[in-house]
């Protein structure tokens, strides 16, 4: 029987510990709990967003316009990319525009599908998005950095997931296609150093706010036929995005930006209840418990912690990388994520990112009691 039709009640939380191998921002709960959530909080009446299309004069026919006009409002507020000249783009999720890029990118009318590439540790889900399909159009081919062709589509994820090193495109052929995963190019991660204007550059919501299930991500596309291609896909696959969906993330982004241009904290505790200055603080605060505990146990290690100057901010500060690249240096553990498994700590294998077993992506996003439990216990292996 299931939990739906049982008369006892079931505990349907999952186990604090396996959520640290996946990226569910369940950290930001707190921040929108407090005075700023009332801001982002929307009644949609019963006979709003009945129809398919939102803005037939756009090429993203079913784009909410609101919802555009809060992607550009945000991303003009940090700097972290340039929206004039660019079309945006709205998918369930960026990995949905992901594929509707490898789908506009790749030529329709080649002799072989087009080798889709990304350096090690890429992100996990990168082949699997990729072959899922079985297309005949493009196909996964490992690290880009031991890749021999012209004729490729290049994936950067930048900072990248799972280490959160910052990464440029490695391969330089005139004839190879890029595509910019900046799901975590946001103040609480990195310092943003500079706009970015690449030609196709994905983000989402779960990683910017925390709004993980709202499932919205969004595409800054420089050239007008591939941005028809890519709304193509999405409307072949799905009829669209859900509108309802849409004006959620629009109305959360609108309170981001709302609470940095007209300063709503100023009089209620400071920048509390400005979202990148409370992340930030809050990743810098776990980055910190991690290095304390990695260091009590002595048989672990971390990438070096990278700092620069924020254009955001005005200051010079640390990246704080959503997910810690964990390795063991101990000897006679070739299997880390079975060793930790052992402990009651659950990780994501560095197989999974084109890695070995020595190293395990570990989520720096999740609740406070899961982050609380994982340092506790990672101090004590020896």
């Amino acid at each position: 029987m299931s939990a739906f039709t049982s008369g006892k009640k079931k505990n349907t939380k999952p186990c604090v510990m396996y959520l640290l191998r996946r990226g569910d921002p369940t950290m930001f709960e707190t921040f929108w709990r407090g005075p700023i959530g009332e801001s982002a909080t929307l009644v949609i009446p019963g006979y709003q967003t009945m129809s398919y299309f939102s803005d037939v004069g756009n090429l993203c026919w079913f784009l909410e316009p609101g919802f555009e006009r809060e992607v550009r409002r945000l991303h003009s507020l940090v700097g972290n990319a340039a929206v004039e000249g660019y079309h945006v783009l709205v998918g369930t999720g960026s990995s949905q525009l992901f594929q509707a890029a490898l789908y506009a990118l790749a030529l329709p009318i080649a002799d072989a599908p087009v080798s889709v590439v990304s350096t090690t540790p890429f992100y996990s889900m990168y082949p699997p998005l990729t072959d899922f399909l079985n297309s005949g159009l493009y196909r996964w081919a490992g690290d880009a950095n031991a890749f021999d062709g012209n004729d490729y589509i290049e994936v950067i994820c930048s900072p990248n997931n799972p280490d959160g090193s910052i990464r440029e495109a490695v391969l330089k052929s005139k004839s190879g296609k890029d595509i910019h995963d900046l799901a975590y190019y946001w103040p609480q991660y990195t310092p943003i150093t500079h706009m970015l204007a690449h030609d196709i550059m994905l983000f989402t919501v779960s990683k910017c706010t925390g709004h993980a299930g709202t499932r919205i991500g969004w595409a800054l596309v420089k050239d007008k036929e591939v941005a028809q291609k890519m709304s193509k896909f999405m409307e072949q696959s799905t009829i669209g995005v859900s509108k309802d969906a849409q004006l959620r993330a629009a109305k959360v982004l609108g309170a981001v930006t709302d609470g940095y241009e007209h300063q709503l904290a100023a009089a209620a505790g400071g920048d509390a209840n400005l979202l990148f200055h409370y992340a930030r603080r809050k990743m810098a605060h776990r980055w910190c418990a991690l290095r304390a505990a990695v260091a009590a146990s002595g048989i672990f290690s971390l990438p070096n912690e990278v700092a620069g100057f924020c254009t955001f901010t005005k200051d010079t500060v640390t990246s704080n990388p959503a997910f810690a690249w964990l390795r063991c240096e101990k000897q006679e553990v070739e299997d880390l994520e079975s060793f930790l498994r052992e402990n009651k700590i659950i990780t994501r294998s560095g197989t999974k990112f084109g890695a070995d077993q020595k190293v395990v992506r570990i989520s720096m996003v999740d609740t406070d009691e899961a982050f609380g439990i994982f340092v506790n216990r990672l101090a004590t292996i020896k």
